[in-house]
């Protein structure tokens, strides 16, 4: 054995005695099975997480039902995080089925656009109500399982922002505004459950090609969240590709792979922060 094998071979050593992983930790996505949100989902399932899939829809149980029959700990739960109830009954699903509550990530999602001087009130609401208001009710239930430091495993809280609530968004004031109040609630929970042992940090993805960003170039005009139909931007994501210093648009895997960096226990000691996930473009 020369002396570059030794060295491997005692960094293995030592990152498999250290025996600091994810697996065992339980973890709630919201929105998780479609988009970020799912690819979200199958990162922290192959990390060994028993993942609860949240969505609208039953495709939450599809999803869930998908990584069980590949081996993977998931369950479905169908609830809008809107609702109290729906939240309540999320946090549950995580302890009656694996014990208990380890990683929150707040990942649902969508945006309305309209000018600021024709947005509705109901537009401006329920992008605070959904991006904003949710991740701090999830957060309030959430606490109790998160401040449990018996079960000696990292504790976390990740929430999707954007690089549109740092810019700015024209055309959609409501979700630019909620995204950016993501940082200050990130903050100050950070503050808060820091005593606790829980880190609280946020995501901010740049130009992610998915379905609510691939505009009417994708051939419709709207996209199905559970029973309302979202308008699609006229702007094909395709021509904002060379702005991006690293010539590309993003992936939900690119996303996914920082909500993971930022749950894995060698980030114990990182909160409060924001990573962007965007390229190096920012507008």
């Amino acid at each position: 054995m020369n002396g570059s094998d030794t060295l491997v071979s005692g960094l293995n050593a030592g990152f498999s005695e250290s025996g600091r992983s994810l697996a065992g930790h339980v973890a709630v996505v919201t929105g998780g099975a479609r988009g970020i949100g799912l690819a979200i989902t199958r990162k922290l399932a192959r990390a060994a997480v028993a993942v609860v899939v949240n969505d609208l829809t039953d495709i939450s149980h599809e999803v869930a039902h998908d990584l069980r029959r590949d081996g993977y700990s998931a369950v479905g739960h169908t609830g809008d995080v809107t609702d109290p109830a729906a939240i309540a009954s999320m946090v549950a699903s995580a302890v009656e089925n694996f014990g208990g509550l380890d990683i929150v990530v707040n990942n649902a999602g969508y945006s309305t656009y309209a000018s600021a001087t024709e947005m509705s009130d109901e537009q401006w609401q329920s992008m605070l109500d959904l991006l904003l208001t949710a991740p701090f009710k999830i957060a309030q239930a959430a606490a109790p399982y998160l401040f449990d430091g018996a079960r000696g495993r990292s504790r976390r809280i990740v929430t999707i922002s954007s690089v549109g609530g740092i810019t700015g968004s024209p055309g959609a004031a409501g979700y630019a505004a909620a995204k950016s109040g993501v940082f200050g609630l990130t903050k100050t929970l950070a503050k808060e459950f820091g005593p606790h042992g829980v880190t609280v940090n946020a995501v901010a993805p740049g130009l992610i090609r998915t379905r609510l960003t691939e505009g009417r170039a994708s051939g419709t005009d709207h996209v199905d969240i559970g029973d309302k139909k979202m308008p699609l931007t006229d702007v094909p994501m395709d021509d904002l590709a060379p702005l991006v210093p690293l010539r590309r648009l993003g992936t939900p895997e690119d996303v996914a792979g920082a909500v993971y960096m930022l749950c894995i226990p060698e980030a114990d000691y990182i909160t409060g922060e924001t990573v962007v996930v965007a390229g190096g473009w920012m507008p």
